[in-house]
């Protein structure tokens, strides 16, 4: 699924849920875009500040940091110095690895 998708999705499934300035009427795709973009938005700002972020039976997202070291240039062969980073890191619910192998 594409964030597309997910935009359909909850346009579709959810559009009574889906808040609308007064007088608006039905909610619109727009809408839909909004609320898709501000969970997004708020997992990533959670993340960057360190926080984690779990969501009951789907999982959890963290930050995992990586201490600098040297690699290899597959091309070249040549030894490369990889600096220090973060990287986000998701780890599966029960829930969800339940699911996904049937049980």
């Amino acid at each position: 699924m594409i964030r597309s998708e997910l935009i359909q999705k909850v346009y579709d499934d959810f559009d009574r849920l889906i808040a609308t300035e007064p007088g608006d009427g039905r909610p619109t795709q727009a809408h839909a875009e909004r609320v898709v973009n501000t969970i997004f938005s708020e997992i990533t700002e959670a993340l960057a500040s360190g926080n984690r972020v779990e969501l009951r039976g789907f999982g959890a997202f963290s930050v995992k940091h990586r201490d600098s070291r040297t690699g290899r240039n597959p091309r070249t062969g040549e030894s490369v110095p990889v600096s220090e980073k973060s990287v986000p890191f998701f780890k599966t619910g029960k829930l969800l690895r339940d699911r996904l192998n049937d049980k």
